[in-house]
């Protein structure tokens, strides 16, 4: 079927973090102004109708009538829709017994940290990054150890060099990477991602992948699963339906983890988990029949990016912007303007009354930068930016 994706869906009232979240981020300190007329694109989520295939199937399973307690374990058919996605579009055989579920990625992660380093040991991540690696390995005790991507004017690369020197240090027992990364746009290529992995199997720093983006693409680029390159049972790839198939409120991430000891270890401090009965349809119906309208969103939200930079270089030129290889996030360069970060923010969220994301939330290396997410209709992408270059 053809799908939809300029249809305008009225989220407010349905108890949205990105729609209804003015209180909420008025206590982080985000923006004094959320109304009815403010437009945000802050929360990595879509604006757009989930697959039918998997409406169809949350709808057969309301009318069990019956939510009770659920195992994805009780059947087969949850682990074999995720083994069979893998396996035809990476090459990728998951074995059943690797596979943990998860409430959520964050989740996950603070569990790794737990796991697999102790009170005051380092865990290397890359800034500019997604916010709660640094707050996983924070609030949990841990030192974080930058090693900060290299921004050449847009493009982003790794400094290899001090990722070794970091990884070398004994003290530092976790990496985790973000593959495809969050805000950059990076999808990292197979010599990328053997190097990494090398460095770390050499020193014994676990490496962790969040690898949730990886179906969000644009034409032409490939992800690949950090598992599928190098064959070493301590690699981790952590997946999940939730960024592909616009579900995050379901709360499904799938965690491979090959090595039996280290499964163990990663159980016992993520605790027993399960899903939700909605969660293991919703996972069947996206992983069996959701391919038609991923390919599908993966274009508009392509054609999304496209017009963010056509709009950008006619109306605010001096706004850096390269389209991301992967994600639907737009990572916007503003220090050309002269202004501080603060004056940018109070343009955007105050003037213009959208709420992006700002820059140095990911770290001192996005200062003077605003993180987009696209995947809205282009009619409130649109109204979004003309605001902003309104103030501009």
């Amino acid at each position: 079927m053809i799908y939809d994706f300029d249809e305008v869906i009225d989220r407010r009232g349905t108890h949205s973090v990105k729609w209804d979240a003015g209180e909420l981020l008025k206590q982080f300190g985000l923006t004094e102004r959320f109304d009815e007329e403010t437009i945000p694109l802050f929360v990595a989520d879509m604006d757009f109708a989930c697959p039918e295939p998997v409406l169809a199937a949350l709808h057969e399973r309301v009318n069990t009538r019956m939510f009770g307690y659920s195992l994805h374990s009780a059947s087969p058919d949850y682990h074999e829709a995720i083994q069979g996605w893998f396996r035809r579009r990476h090459d990728w055989t998951i074995d059943t017994e690797s596979i943990v579920y998860s409430p959520g990625t964050v989740e996950a992660l603070d569990a790794m940290v737990r796991a697999y380093t102790e009170t005051g040991e380092g865990v290397i991540i890359q800034r500019p990054v997604y916010a709660p690696f640094t707050q996983a390995i924070e609030r949990n005790g841990r030192c974080v150890v930058n090693n900060a991507l290299m921004n050449h004017d847009g493009y982003y690369t790794i400094d290899f060099a001090d990722l070794e020197a970091k990884a070398r240090e004994p003290q530092n027992k976790l990496f985790i990477l973000c593959s495809p990364h969050n805000p950059v746009g990076r999808v990292w290529t197979p010599d990328e991602l053997t190097q990494m992995a090398h460095i770390c199997l050499a020193n014994d720093v676990v490496l962790v992948a969040d690898e949730i983006h990886g179906d969000i693409l644009r034409k032409g680029q490939t992800h690949y699963p950090i598992c599928t390159l190098v064959d070493d049972d301590r690699l981790i790839s952590c997946t999940a339906i939730n960024k592909t198939f616009n579900v995050a409120g379901l709360h499904c991430s799938n965690i491979i983890i090959n090595n039996e000891a280290m499964r163990t270890k990663f159980v016992d401090a993520l605790g027993f988990k399960t899903p939700s009965p909605f969660a293991i349809s919703a996972l069947i119906a996206a992983y069996n029949h959701g391919e038609e309208w991923l390919a599908q969103v993966n274009a508009y939200i392509d054609d999304n990016l496209v017009y963010l930079e056509q709009f950008l270089q006619e109306h605010m030129p001096q706004v850096r912007y390269r389209i991301p290889e992967g994600t639907y996030i737009g990572w916007l360069d503003f220090r050309a303007y002269g202004l501080s970060s603060k004056e940018v923010h109070e343009r955007i969220y105050q003037k213009a009354n959208v709420v992006l994301e700002d820059g140095e939330m990911f770290g001192a290396e996005g200062e003077g930068f605003q993180r987009i997410c696209v995947p809205s209709p282009r009619s409130v992408l649109t109204t979004a930016l003309t605001r902003i270059a309104a103030q501009f």
